[in-house]
């Protein structure tokens, strides 16, 4: 079984990556690079994995989808008293990892997380299908529960006091921005020798490129 594992392997040759042709500010090429992927129609283009800390110093990761990004960061929303979001508060630090398989790249974002204002939660969690507002006030996210069918009981009870009414935002519930300090881009190449471009951020606010080695 191991030996069958081992062997498998994938020679990457679509694209290359040079420090020479991409962009002077790492949001302008994650920008070009996020819509060639959307061309692309990669499923779930959104889905990005989200590396924290947990209280003993462990990392922890799971996949949440992104939800816009700007200059500032990168957005997505959750329950804050999840372990992600506890996780978050207690310790910003935090990594970002987009893999698109079907173009041999991946980006791979490191820094800080806060949580954005109320009015930007507010507006996001207002356009969610009902459904899913009903399942921000029905889920308990990370804790432990004692059946699926209560928490499908605790869903109907949720959507039977609503009752075809507006939903508020639950107060626990709302996004992060992570403000990077670093972003790679990294381009599979043939023979293991892929293309890797970091942006680092300077003191002075000024970002530089780098190219690592594979």
């Amino acid at each position: 079984m191991t030996s069958d594992i081992a062997a498998l392997r994938k020679d990457y040759t679509l694209n290359a990556l040079s420090e020479n042709d991409v962009e002077a500010f790492p949001i302008e090429q994650f920008t070009r690079w996020w819509n060639q992927a959307l061309e692309s129609k990669i499923d779930e283009v959104n889905a990005m994995a989200l590396s924290t800390l947990n209280e003993q110093g462990i990392p922890e990761s799971r996949i949440v989808l992104l939800k816009g990004y700007s200059a500032k960061g990168f957005v997505f929303f959750t329950n804050y008293q999840s372990d992600k979001g506890i996780q978050l508060q207690h310790h910003s630090n935090c990594s970002l990892l987009f893999f698109w398989k079907e173009l041999e790249r991946q980006v791979r974002i490191r820094g800080k997380a806060e949580k954005i204002s109320e009015a930007e939660s507010d507006a996001y969690f207002s356009s969610r299908p009902e459904g899913s507002k009903i399942g921000a006030w029905a889920s308990p996210q990370s804790q432990v529960i004692e059946s699926q069918q209560w928490l499908h009981e605790n869903f109907e009870k949720i959507q039977s006091t609503y009752n075809n009414s507006p939903i508020p935002r639950p107060p626990h519930w709302g996004g992060f921005v992570v403000i990077p300090d670093s972003i790679e881009f990294w381009q599979g190449r043939p023979s293991r020798m892929h293309d890797r471009i970091r942006y680092s951020l300077q003191q002075n606010d000024t970002w530089k490129i780098e190219r690592l080695a594979p």
